[in-house]
């Protein structure tokens, strides 16, 4: 099975967005988090879904961005690994994600 680590930032954005989305609508915090996990199982199985960030940091062009199923504004920032992914970052699509993901490094 493959491995899905996630940051400690990837962590910290999940807990914000099921608090922002359980405030809105109750219930919708459950579905978001469950998509976020097929999500993060498909990517797993198949990292090179997910297309190459194209931002000037060097750093930043190994980076892979995929939608989350069902919640396409939302995106998945990881990295490939042999056996898995590595998730760095689950952001929403109208945040300053170059600069959020250059804060990062």
């Amino acid at each position: 099975m493959p491995r899905i680590i996630k940051k400690p930032e990837a962590k910290r954005d999940l807990i914000e967005r099921m608090a922002y989305l359980d405030e809105v609508n109750p219930g919708l915090a459950g579905r978001f988090l469950a998509a976020v996990e097929a999500t993060l199982q498909r990517l797993a199985h198949v990292p090179g879904l997910g297309g190459f960030c194209e931002y000037e940091k060097p750093r930043l062009k190994e980076l892979r961005v995929f939608p989350v199923k069902r919640f396409p504004k939302y995106l998945v920032f990881y990295r490939a690994l042999p056996d898995g992914i590595d998730v760095i970052r689950v952001l929403h699509g109208a945040q300053d994600i170059e600069r959020i993901l250059t804060e990062d490094e």
